[in-house]
């Protein structure tokens, strides 16, 4: 009689990739307790908010490469603040030579597609052609892809719950309550309470904006830049609102009033 195959052990963990949203610290100077004496400033209004929070390093605006002692420096003053520095972006040209040196990965951030000029890419084929092969036709250019509708969302987007469309705008048709996050890489429509937090145009998308029924948010952001419940506008609470990006600075107002 044949013996049993063994049974195969289960797996104790997964492996999977997956987006997950960190704070960016862009460095425009490496002056370590300035950035400490700010980053406490801007957070004093929500310090628990931001306790533990998981922060990436962009470097990409500084001038000159730092030296590493000058970024650990300044990743202990992140830590005093209250963050962790996760990683560093790789929006820095030097960043896969930094990170080693830090003990951090580099972290790819989101980027949008862009197809080549359809000229660019018949000269490409041309110019990989055999000089004795005759050239092809001027093949026609393909027309743009469709618009894509906004992903609808009809449920109630709960505590701890994160709903997510990406390439599109996001409609929510319900409520999105305290501790539940609703993103988009374009617009984000709420057509309920909005208490939790709200972030459009997460891909860099500077035209986005945020629409809601009734304006109740723990956090604003519009590609990348953010504003926390204490520091939003309370004369707007409980009013139709909509958000805005213009340059550096969120702007809010009423609207259908």
């Amino acid at each position: 009689m044949k013996k049993a195959a063994a049974a195969t052990p289960a797996s104790v963990i997964d492996l999977r990739f997956g987006q997950v949203g960190l704070l960016q610290v862009r460095l425009r100077e490496v002056d370590a307790p300035a950035i400490k004496a700010e980053l406490a400033a801007r957070i004093a209004s929500a310090p628990q908010f931001f306790q533990h929070t998981g922060v990436c390093l962009d470097l990409s605006a500084l001038e000159h490469p730092p030296e590493v002692a000058t970024l650990r420096g300044i990743v202990e003053a992140i830590r005093l603040a209250g963050m962790i520095t996760v990683g560093v972006s790789d929006a820095s040209p030097t960043a896969d030579q930094l990170a080693p040196a830090l003990d951090l990965p580099v972290l790819a951030g989101f980027r949008q597609l862009s197809r080549p000029p359809a000229q660019l890419v018949r000269a490409a084929k041309a110019a990989a052609q055999p000089a004795s092969q005759s050239a092809p036709e001027t093949e026609p250019e393909a027309a743009p892809p469709p618009p894509t509708s906004g992903l609808v969302h009809t449920q109630p987007v709960r505590s701890g719950q994160r709903v997510y469309a990406r390439e599109r705008d996001l409609i929510v048709t319900a409520a999105v309550g305290a501790g539940a996050e609703v993103m988009a890489d374009g617009c984000v429509h709420v057509y309920g309470t909005l208490r939790g937090r709200a972030m459009a145009g997460v891909r860099g998308d500077t035209n986005a904006r945020l629409f809601c029924q009734e304006f109740r948010a723990e956090l604003v952001a519009i590609a990348g830049v953010f504003r926390v419940f204490e520091t939003l506008p309370e004369e707007l609470a409980g009013h139709p609102v909509q958000a805005w990006l213009e340059g550096e600075a969120l702007r809010f107002s009423r609207f259908g009033v």
